[in-house]
């Protein structure tokens, strides 16, 4: 699997840090409607220490974030707006389909839907082996 953006090169786009940036590298990316991020699910991460003792599960909105931090890549890219951020403004239809646990790898695949009135719209779906995790339409409006 080649890597088009690595963990360096995303910190420079997004504005995310350490222990909440969500996505480990890109994958693919077409810069216009296309984009898939890496998010390696590790056994230290901070959520697991009370979601939940004994039994870790990957928070479904956490799936949600590193989806929109994918899309936030994909949309910096889209509309030309390098160094600006893209805020959450909505999602719809979020729908959860596995447990995503440590060791796990999320791939989520992002989609570019349309700009409309200052509001983006892209479909994400997560998923683990091939198999769907999460998926949802998710809203974004430009910001500073």
């Amino acid at each position: 699997m080649e890597t088009i953006y690595d963990s360096k090169d995303i910190l420079g786009i997004l504005p995310h840090r350490h222990p909440f940036i969500l996505v480990d590298r890109i994958v693919e990316c077409n810069d216009k409607d296309w984009i898939v991020g890496i998010k390696n699910v590790a056994a230290n991460e901070p959520c697991f220490q009370g979601h939940f003792p004994g039994m870790p599960v990957f928070p479904g909105v956490l799936q949600l974030e590193a989806m929109a931090q994918t899309a936030g890549i994909l949309l910096n890219k889209v509309l030309g707006s390098e160094g600006k951020v893209s805020y959450y403004l909505g999602v719809d239809g979020a729908k959860f389909r596995r447990m995503v646990v440590p060791g796990d790898q999320l791939r989520m695949e992002i989609k570019f839907l349309k700009l409309r009135l200052g509001m983006a719209k892209v479909e994400g779906r997560a998923l683990v082996d091939g198999e769907l995790a999460c998926e949802a339409v998710m809203m974004f409006g430009g910001g500073k």
